[in-house]
């Protein structure tokens, strides 16, 4: 298991009327996660698509536990529980500032060819950059 986490801040764009964070900016802040763990991997989105390789989301499965509210500082957590084949899963688990479990997520993610646009199994060179962190 690999894990990364981020803190980001609530801002007033993020918040309903009712001053709680909009329920469909939560996968925004999924992006994020998933963007900076693959930093901390060492390469970023551009590199794969410069390589050719496209990972569009196939599938999310959200739960909202508990809301979040303007100006809160959150901890998005992204884990990677196995390594990927031609798919990659990751979970999210978002806290609140007081430590508080407020949204868990999952996305499901696809390599492709970008010629192709056919799936693919996992670049080799993304692999070992996550295999090292399963050590």
């Amino acid at each position: 298991m690999f894990s990364h986490e981020i803190q980001l801040r609530i801002r007033y764009e993020h918040t309903d009327r009712m001053g709680y964070c909009y329920y469909g900016n939560y996968p925004s802040f999924y992006e994020a996660g998933r963007t900076e763990m693959m930093r901390d991997l060492g390469m970023s989105y551009r590199d794969l698509e410069d390589s050719g390789i496209l990972m569009p989301v196939i599938n999310m499965n959200i739960e909202y536990h508990s809301p979040a509210f303007y100006d809160d500082l959150i901890t998005v957590r992204t884990i990677l529980k196995k390594l990927p084949s031609s798919r990659i899963f990751f979970d999210y688990e978002i806290y609140n500032q007081q430590g508080k479990l407020i949204n868990s997520a999952t996305t499901t993610l696809v390599f492709l060819n970008a010629q192709t646009n056919k799936p693919q199994r996992v670049p080799e060179f993304f692999l070992n950059k996550i295999a090292e962190k399963f050590r």
